[in-house]
């Protein structure tokens, strides 16, 4: 016990996904008060932090650093001091980085504590009208073609709502995929760019939604759902555009 009391703890803070009204009272409080704050991007950082007049001393971790700067993080908590992560927006380690340095801090008994808040998988689900008692968070599929076809192939498979991600210059590529794999009637929701003004659920068809996004060069962030679960019998007529 004397040992927790004598070290820091680790602050994972949620933080907007579009809309800088969105940061709880809780996540701006443990902001202005921890030592220092560990971000994915400081160019992202700086911009959130200069929004609510915040100013920390920033540390780096992403998928290039993170075992190599985690080290030295885990050294300042030991020492006492407190720190913050924060992804580039939503909830830390949803997609992000961060799991190692968690991990590695659970190893040396740090006390890890969650700051709820946006997370965009859980906007995307409450918005999307799809029965939300199961679903599937996949997350990103494989970057290699070969991968990712395996991947989409069981996918497809699956009786299951399922979520995925991916890069906003990838949302049509993404959408083709589901074409070609999927029963062209599948029935998607594209959550598209949460929070912000452009915030737009296209429901319907898979094909429907591909021509949509096709025919509006959407590149934005967003979510995908897909409803391949078999039993369910949906109407399709009423596509939100």
């Amino acid at each position: 016990m004397d040992k927790l009391l004598k070290q820091g703890k680790l602050y994972l803070v949620s933080t907007p996904i579009g809309n800088y009204e969105d940061i709880t009272i809780r996540a701006l409080n443990i902001l202005k008060q921890v030592d220092f704050i560990i971000c994915e991007e400081f160019k992202e950082a700086k911009k959130l932090l200069n929004h609510y007049n915040i100013q920390k001393e920033l540390l780096q971790i992403n998928e290039h650093n993170e075992k190599e700067n985690s080290n030295e993080i885990i050294a300042l908590l030991k020492q006492g001091k407190s720190l913050a992560l924060i992804s580039d927006c939503g909830t830390p380690l949803f997609s992000d980085p961060g799991n190692f340095l968690v991990k590695l801090a659970i190893q040396n008994d740090i006390q890890i504590v969650p700051i709820p808040g946006p997370n965009s998988v859980i906007q995307a689900l409450v918005g999307s009208g799809i029965d939300l008692r199961r679903f599937l968070f996949y997350g990103w599929l494989p970057a290699k073609k070969e991968a990712r076809v395996q991947e989409l192939k069981k996918l497809s498979k699956l009786n299951e709502v399922i979520v995925l991600m991916e890069t906003p210059y990838r949302l049509q590529k993404l959408l083709g995929e589901i074409l070609d794999f999927f029963i062209p009637n599948t029935y998607v929701v594209l959550a598209y760019e949460l929070t912000t003004t452009n915030e737009t659920y296209f429901r319907g068809r898979i094909k429907d939604v591909f021509e949509i996004a096709k025919n509006n060069n959407l590149k934005g962030e967003f979510v995908l759902i897909i409803d391949n679960l078999k039993h369910q019998k949906l109407n399709y007529s009423n596509l939100a555009k």
